[in-house]
Formats: C-alpha cells, structure tokens, sequence
C-alpha cells in the first residue's frame, strides 16, 4: 500500500502531486533518500507524461480568470504566500535539510526568509511595473506586459526551494499560471509550497507541481503546444534537450545553467579577504553553479595565499548539516559523489596534486579539495564538479589573468579580489560573466537581472527582466484624432 504522506523531521509531507488544486497520486513511486545518513525517507509519486499534460491542461484552464486578476490582488495573494512561508520557516528549513543536506543554519537564517522574499520583491514590482508613454508624429506609444500563459519551471536540487520560488514568484505575479517540477532528488518543500499557496488563496490550477523523472515527464511538459513559457535550472546537456523539445512550438526559454567561474587574486588585494572569498566556494559542499571553482592567484603572492588557504580551510567542520558547528554537509547523491570522485582521480592521475583533501570521507562527504598542478586545457579546470573541489592557477600579468579566466566556455559569473579601483575596472569590464563580484561574493539582489554567458544560460531574470520574459510586451499606438466618441 502506498503511503502519500510522509512524516520528515517530525513535519507531515503529501508525497502526491498537486494538479488542478488536488492531491493527486500516481500508481508508482521513487525512493526519496536523505544525504545526510542515507535512509529512505519515503516513497514519491512517479509523474506520467498523462499527468504532466493533466497539469499543463489545469494551468490553462485556470490561465484566463489569474490573467484577468487585478494587479493589487495577485500582488496580496503572493504576500500572503510569504506570510505562509514564514509561518512555517522552521518546518521548511529542517524537511530541505533532511531533504537535500545543505546546512540547517543556512536554511534558517537565510535561504527560507528569502524565500519568503522572492515572494514579497515581485508582488511589490508588479504594482511599480510600468513605462512611460512615449509620443511618435503625435502620436502615443503605451507599453504594456500582458501575461503568457502556462509557464513549465524545472527546478535543481541544491537550493531547491529558493530556486523554485525565485521563477514561480515572478511567474505568478506577472499573470501566468505554472507547472513545476521540482527535482527528484530533493521534492519535498515544493509539496510545501503547494500547501502554502492554497492556504493563501491562490486558486486552483494556479501553480500545479508534478514529481518524477525528467527523462520520463520532460518531454510531455517542454513539447506541450499550449505550454507558453519554459524556465530551467541546471545542466548543460538537459538544457540541449528542453531546446530542442521547445522548438517544436518556439516556445521561449530562460535557461540558467552551469559555470567554472573564477577568482581573481591580484597582489595589491586584501589576502586575508582573498582566503576568505576562496575558502566560502566550499559553500554547500560545492554544490554551487556560482562557485568560483578556479582560483587564479598573481604568481607574486600564490605561496603566501596558499599558506593561508590551507590555515583557514583547516578550520572547516564537515559533518551533519543539523549541527549548528557544521559548515560543509553531504554530497547530495551516491551519482553525484561518485562523478565527484571521478573527475579528482583522473586530475591527479594526470599529474596534479592535493594540497587538500582529493578523496571521500565516510558517507556521501567528500573532503574539501584544493588542487594544484593542473593545465588550462585538462579536465578539472574546464568542466563544472559540482562538488567541494577548487583549482589554483597563478598568472604574471593582467592579460594573463583576464586570458585564463574567460578561457571556458561558460560565464556564468567571475569574482575579483584587488585593492586597485582602475585594475578592477579594467578588468570587469573584460570577464565574460553575467555577474561580477568585487572584493566579496554571492551579494544578491533581485532588481538585478540574473544569467549567465556562453553555454552558462540564455537570457536573464530578475526585477523588469522577469517580467519581459514571463510576459508579451506589447505596444499600443494611438492616434491623436479620429474619435467619434469620447467619454473622457
């Protein structure tokens, strides 16, 4: 018999989907495992492709009255959406953390209460969302957003609620109604949502959440004709198949996908913040696509930096994630340490070394890893871990270091560590990234548009430019004359 609610960390959890503003269940399930001991936590419902289309169909049936709904009013139900989060902060923070292992301090100090901001930040935007008319030969421009329709989120497993709301907010509160599918490896808090959303008031067929396998529901959501908009997080071969799925219908993509960022370290920069920006890529375990995973250090100072590296990453306590002294968790999966695992191997195999860690702890921890010795060209400095594992490169000069740094073929974001204000301004304006950093890292700011370069992402998010893209922008031009009535 199959259980549809699970009890995690003493939280109740509906293991069903959500379609059409019902719980709904499939007639099979996966295994959803914790990371941080490895136990099962429960069965999940398997989504069908008859399911996703079910809820492709409650998206567009509940499209036209959410569309129609005032501004005010969206903008008061995603608030009372926030309000419901924060309520239940602490149930969210430990089901994710027993869910996905990321730290339960981070959880509730910061991820959740931005999630409660996501919510907040575009239910505020929409109501300041406007452009100024514009006049052509006398006559007036007037633009406006109209909502899309039926939006598909795919959503990753590293900071799966944060992420899922950082799409559906923007989604809701520009009119569309949603699917999302959540990952499977970390479901749960967008079950949650589920619950929240309704309790706020959010009508059915407004936001709908389909659990399963990508490689068995995707097609069914990226090919539907009457999905209007797709958003996806995560890699770059998936993002190749939600594409060409989508092209079927051109069907708009926002896609936010890997990095192999890097950090910058001048000799003229503050060392001892340059250790600190390096050692906090550690951050969840690596298993970040902002990470700045290439550490490019002027070859002046590289063996002091490295001293002090190794000192302060010392100091790094890997273990539970429900411990308040933690602060690096599990791997999230046996597949993901395993391809971890992998890509160390064959770089020291190929010559490089460990200043640190290079192998598997007890569990899904790998130790935190930093490595030396390697070329530009090998493995481990051109392809995204996503796992505990740094590089250290050094440089000469300036053109050196902007060569090295944009040498992949992703930009997805890159951080600089200098005391020089011209230096840094010469060279950010030379990095290939959607988002630089200057002298700190992960400063995040929601009226700041959010993507990244090359193979890291097609197009951006974030304040007006979630809005162009959940919306169709349209322009009105009225002549001056030719009323035959007017009312005022």
């Amino acid at each position: 018999m199959i259980e549809h609610t699970l009890t995690v960390a003493g939280v109740t959890v509906d293991a069903r989907h959500w379609i059409g503003g019902e719980r709904v269940a499939s007639a099979e399930t996966f295994t959803d495992v914790s990371p941080i001991d490895g136990r099962a936590i429960g069965e999940i419902a398997r989504g069908t492709p008859a399911q996703a289309a079910a809820a492709v169909a409650a998206a567009k049936a509940a499209f036209p009255a959410w569309a129609a709904t005032p501004r005010a009013e969206r903008a008061r139900i995603l608030h009372a959406v926030a309000d419901g989060v924060e309520k239940r902060l602490e149930e969210l923070a430990v089901v994710e953390t027993t869910d996905n292992g990321a730290l339960l301090r981070s959880h509730r100090r910061g991820v959740m209460p931005r999630v409660a901001h996501n919510f907040r930040f575009f239910a505020d935007w929409l109501l300041k969302l406007d452009h100024e008319d514009f006049e052509t030969r006398g006559h007036t421009n007037h633009v406006s957003w109209d909502p899309a329709g039926p939006s598909v989120l795919i959503t990753p497993w590293n900071a799966p609620l944060m992420l899922a709301t950082w799409k559906v907010a923007p989604a809701l509160a520009a009119g569309n109604t949603v699917v999302l599918k959540p990952a499977e490896w970390s479901p749960l808090t967008a079950s949650l949502l589920a619950d929240i959303a309704a309790e706020a008031g959010l009508p059915a067929g407004v936001l709908n959440v389909v659990q399963g396998y990508g490689s068995e529901i995707g097609d069914a959501l990226t090919s539907h004709p009457d999905v209007r908009r797709i958003s996806f997080t995560g890699s770059v071969p998936t993002a190749r198949r939600i594409a060409a799925s989508a092209a079927a219908h051109l069907t708009p993509l926002s896609l936010e996908l890997g990095g192999k960022s890097p950090l910058l370290v001048f000799a003229d920069a503050d060392l001892d913040l340059a250790v600190d920006l390096a050692v906090e890529q550690y951050d969840n375990a690596g298993q970040v696509c902002l990470a700045a995973t290439r550490i490019l250090v002027e070859d002046s100072v590289a063996e002091e930096f490295t001293r002090r590296f190794v000192e302060k990453a010392g100091q790094l306590t890997q273990g539970d994630p429900r411990e308040e002294a933690a602060d690096i968790g599990p791997t999230i999966h046996p597949r993901q340490l395993e391809k971890i695992d992998g890509f160390v191997r064959r770089a020291l195999d190929a010559g490089a070394r460990a200043v640190i860690g290079g192998h598997r702890k007890d569990g899904r921890y790998y130790a935190p890893t930093l490595l030396t010795g390697v070329t530009q060209d090998s493995e481990i400095v051109q392809e995204e871990v996503f796992g505990p594992v740094l590089t250290l490169q050094t440089f000469t000069t300036e053109d050196e270091a902007v060569r090295l740094a944009n040498d992949t073929r992703f930009g997805l974001a890159a951080t600089l560590a200098t005391g020089d204000r011209a230096r840094a301004e010469r060279v950010t304006a030379r990095l290939v990234a959607g988002t630089v950093w200057v002298n700190c890292f992960f400063v995040r700011d929601l009226r700041a548009p959010f993507g990244g370069s090359r193979q890291s992402g097609v197009g951006r998010e974030g304040g007006s430019w979630s809005f162009d893209f959940y919306c169709d922008l349209k322009n009105t031009v009225t002549a001056p004359n030719g009323w035959s009535q007017d009312h005022g």
